[in-house]
């Protein structure tokens, strides 16, 4: 139900400034309490402010789409609240395809083609755990449990991948993996790919499970994706805290 408004809450802050012809400001697009108060000091900081005015004028502009739409650039956060993420999943850049991109890493909404890497990830989810592979690639079903699907980049321009790249993003997404990995115990990060396994080093291992592999994407994903278990292996380690499982069959 938070999630939901927050997510309503968004639209609307969205909906405010463009009927005002303005482009949002990103900072209130964050409204989850949690997270919020995790991240306020980098709202402070000269990097956001740069990312700020760099993002607002991407949408201000009208010739080229910018991905995830405005209202869900922080849905990982909002549908994900800090003290409830259990397991983090670890992307890059959005989809940079019309309509794919939802602000959860991997997902897509019902209706659009399922990309290669969640194809892998259904099949490792059905060898692992017997998991059906849905006919849509709509994750938020994991969100409510607890599953934070967090890109490492939040927006990229239409057709253009990794355009908004070393813009400020990585800096914010950075400060969100050590907030949880300070404050939190227990967390499950499942970090995929070379990019996501260098993220290992903003997380207290003594405090949190890091899990490894190659990423998902058909040409890495027979090099140590496939087998690796990630998923019955997070349910084992939030077992072993007294948590109860993630479901992680998608209907």
């Amino acid at each position: 139900a938070l999630a939901k408004v927050a997510m309503r809450k968004a639209a609307e802050i969205v909906a405010t400034a463009r009927a005002q012809g303005e482009a949002p400001m990103l900072e209130p697009l964050l409204i989850e309490s949690g997270w919020r108060a995790a991240l306020e000091p980098e709202f402070k900081k000269g990097y956001f402010s740069g990312l700020q005015e760099f993002v607002r004028s991407e949408w201000k502009q009208t010739k080229t789409p910018i991905y995830p739409p405005a209202d869900m650039v922080f849905r990982a956060f909002n549908t994900c609240g800090f003290e409830r993420t259990r397991v983090v999943i670890l992307g890059q850049d959005p989809y940079h395809g019309r309509g794919q991109a939802m602000g959860l890493c991997f997902s897509v909404p019902r209706g659009e083609k399922v990309p290669s890497s969640l194809i892998n990830m259904y099949k490792e989810l059905g060898t692992d755990l017997g998991c059906t592979r849905p006919n849509h690639g709509d994750l938020h079903k994991w969100t409510t449990q607890g599953v934070l699907l967090l890109n490492t980049a939040l927006t990229v321009r239409d057709a253009q991948p990794n355009s908004h790249a070393k813009k400020g993003w990585e800096q914010f997404t950075d400060a969100a993996i050590r907030a949880l990995s300070r404050n939190r115990t227990g967390v499950v990060f499942m970090l995929w790919g070379n990019s996501a396994k260098a993220k290992e080093a903003l997380i207290d291992t003594k405090k949190h499970v890091v899990l490894k592999a190659a990423h998902p994407s058909g040409l890495s994903a027979s090099r140590g994706f496939y087998g690796c278990k990630h998923f019955s292996k997070a349910n084992e380690a939030i077992a072993k805290v007294g948590g109860a499982p993630i479901d992680w069959q998608i209907d």
